[in-house]
């Protein structure tokens, strides 16, 4: 019952959340002082044309009905056209999504083989020399700059070493005689579906460096957080117990104790995807990478409100379910979460 009852307040408060940011950013875009309207009609508007558009786009009504409005086609799926490409914004970013999705996916798995291994390793050996370097990586992780990074990356894989393209999902060779046949927007996984190993084998070399500069947060929280928590669960007595019974010391590292260790772990991993969607814009401008960040700059660059409203709206969904879903999982796997 009291699970019931927690569960019930955290869909009240996601609810209640989502409301507030709706309104928050759909009244901010509309009082920042541009013309949307003349954005709509293209350049060098004539005054007719403008007031055209203005009635056209239901920039006329009050800022509250313009809302309700809004509103009301993001109950049925209409999140509006975008002023730039004309398309519907449910459109475009349908195309754009997979892209980001693919490159922070990819990020968030380097982050957790990187980050969770040195975590392990450092809470075992705490105060020793390794403890004392991977907790310097981890710092650097989470204080570097990704854009700072990315460039460092360019300079030394592509422009120093040779090794790794400079950008976008695909080559331009590759793109007209193995083009991808797209089934879910993943590079990755549409061309191992269709086996096109060709286009495989470039898409996985496009997205290494991106996807590494994106790592460096994720895996130096991961590193932090898994540290912390396996220095505490290798206190332990079930761990001492463990360790006199002569049970195999990565046997325990990396499995009675990680068990425990990585619940707080995955919890961080969970909220920095939802991070990474949003830092992606900057990894994606250096890398040109045609994702949801660039879709964004453009629509910033070019007053496309609608656009800006709805992206706002689907990364605070996102963010929201992804807490929502925490929450329930520790409401059934710790019932004492209920208490608090």
């Amino acid at each position: 019952m009291q699970q019931l009852d927690y569960i019930l307040k955290r869909l009240v408060m996601a609810v209640f959340i989502f409301i507030s940011v709706s309104i928050l950013t759909f009244f901010i875009a509309r009082v920042v002082p541009s013309n949307p309207a003349a954005a709509w009609v293209g350049p060098h508007p004539t005054k007719e044309q403008i007031e055209k558009a203005t009635i056209e786009l239901g920039l006329d009504k009050p800022l509250y009905i313009q809302y309700i409005r809004y509103m009301q086609g993001i109950m049925v799926g209409d999140l509006g056209t975008s002023v730039k490409t004309r398309q519907p914004i449910l459109t475009d970013i349908k195309t754009f999504l997979p892209a980001t999705f693919e490159l922070v996916t990819v990020s968030m798995l380097i982050a957790t083989i990187i980050g969770v291994p040195l975590g392990v390793l450092s809470g075992a050996y705490k105060g020793s020399w390794f403890d004392n370097f991977t907790r310097l990586v981890s710092i650097a992780g989470v204080s570097i700059p990704v854009f700072l990074l990315g460039l460092i990356l360019q300079l030394l894989f592509f422009k120093q070493l040779e090794l790794l393209p400079l950008g976008s999902r695909l080559s331009i060779k590759v793109s007209l005689f193995n083009p991808i046949n797209q089934i879910t927007g993943f590079y990755l996984i549409d061309s191992a579906i269709t086996g096109n190993w060709i286009a495989f084998k470039d898409a996985s070399l496009h997205i290494i460096l991106p996807a590494l500069a994106l790592a460096t947060y994720p895996a130096g929280l991961a590193l932090r957080m898994t540290r912390s928590t396996m220095i505490e669960v290798l206190s332990e007595k079930y761990i001492m117990a463990a360790k006199i019974s002569g049970v195999q010391e990565r046997t325990i590292l990396f499995i009675l104790a990680l068990k425990n260790a990585i619940v707080p772990t995955l919890n961080a991993l969970a909220l920095s995807f939802v991070y990474s969607l949003t830092g992606a814009i900057l990894i994606e401008i250096i890398f040109s990478w045609p994702g949801l960040g660039t879709y964004v700059t453009n629509a910033v660059l070019g007053i496309d409100f609608p656009v800006i409203v709805s992206v706002t709206l689907i990364m605070s969904v996102v963010y929201i379910s992804i807490n929502l879903i925490l929450d329930i999982l520790q409401a059934f796997i710790d019932p004492r979460v209920t208490m608090n």
